[in-house]
């Protein structure tokens, strides 16, 4: 009989378009960057085989990622091992903070502001309107990029290193709060009509609907202490992260504070970490049996995988 991981695996397969390089970056990111941030091609190849992305899509989707540089490669005879670059592990580590956080980040109360320019031309502030949306910025009445939380310092540096730094002298930054003056906008009636996060509600609640029954079925310990489930935890605990790391692309991150009230995100992160550490000692045994570098050295977990939800 069919478990609800097995079907979770067969749905992955046979009913999802796969993006071979977003679920590449998913891998690195929660596997292979806490060992060491190197691979072996035929290692990869291996993991990835159950969930069927052939080794064509993997290869090309590879030879992508090195082009972006998110990857480098060295070689140990015939064989390559792929790692993360520079650049690569420090998208991983900033994306880490949000993916594995055990809860929305405090308000200090400020809004993050990025004044635009009367004089940018309307094809750069759409790069610009493309490029700060991935880092959570909303555009405020078409005026300024607004965000109560962002670090506009890492902002720019995001900007450099999308080649967008020449649009930077169109952009004034600021950090301000709001007066509590008789009628003005509040501070959530102003997230509501920057971001618009209805959709995004229902896609967290779609999530908690996929996963909070595998999180019982793992719960289960004659379930989850079966051999044979080892390679099922690593798989799980992969399209898990996968899909939680898909769904934070499109949310602003925004504060505690400032979010609706029973916000299905928060549902979503516990239910993600719950299962999280469900799979975290099973699946972790399967990838020190099978994660393996070039010259055919097994990789061990650093301590950064342990810390993961962890509470301050």
């Amino acid at each position: 009989m069919a478990t609800k991981t097995d079907k979770r695996i067969q749905r992955f397969i046979h009913k999802e378009r796969v993006q071979a390089g977003s679920l590449i970056v998913s891998l690195f990111g929660d596997a292979v960057y806490p060992r060491g941030g190197a691979v072996w091609l035929g290692c990869l190849i291996r993991l990835l085989s159950p969930l069927q992305v052939n080794e064509r899509l993997i290869r090309t989707a590879i030879f992508r990622l090195v082009k972006d540089d998110w990857l480098q490669t060295s070689t140990h005879g015939r064989r390559t091992n792929y790692a993360l670059s520079a650049a690569g592990a420090s998208r991983i580590a900033t994306a880490s903070q949000h993916i594995y956080a055990s809860r929305s980040p405090d308000w200090d109360g400020h809004w993050r502001l990025l004044m635009v320019s009367s004089k940018i031309k309307p094809k750069d502030k759409e790069l610009l309107k493309k490029a700060l949306r991935w880092q959570g910025f909303g555009l405020w009445q078409n005026h300024a990029f607004v965000h109560p939380g962002a670090d506009l310092h890492q902002a720019f540096v995001w900007l450099q290193r999308e080649g967008l730094g020449h649009l930077q002298q169109s952009l004034w930054p600021l950090k301000a709060t709001g007066l509590p003056l008789p009628g003005r906008l509040s501070d959530s009636e102003v997230v509501a009509q920057t971001w618009g996060l209805d959709e995004l509600a229902i896609h967290y609640q779609a999530f908690v609907k996929t996963y909070l029954p595998l999180l019982h079925e793992w719960r289960n310990p004659h379930f989850s202490e079966e051999s044979h489930q080892k390679e099922n935890s690593f798989l799980l605990r992969l399209l898990l992260i996968h899909d939680y790391r898909r769904l934070l692309l499109r949310d602003p991150l925004l504060p505690a504070d400032l979010l609706p009230a029973k916000w299905p995100g928060e549902t979503a992160r516990e239910t993600c970490q719950a299962l999280y550490e469900c799979l975290r000692v099973p699946s972790e045994k399967f990838l020190d049996d099978e994660m393996q570098l070039a010259d055919g050295s097994r990789t061990k977990s650093l301590k950064l995988l342990r810390q993961r939800f962890q509470k301050c």
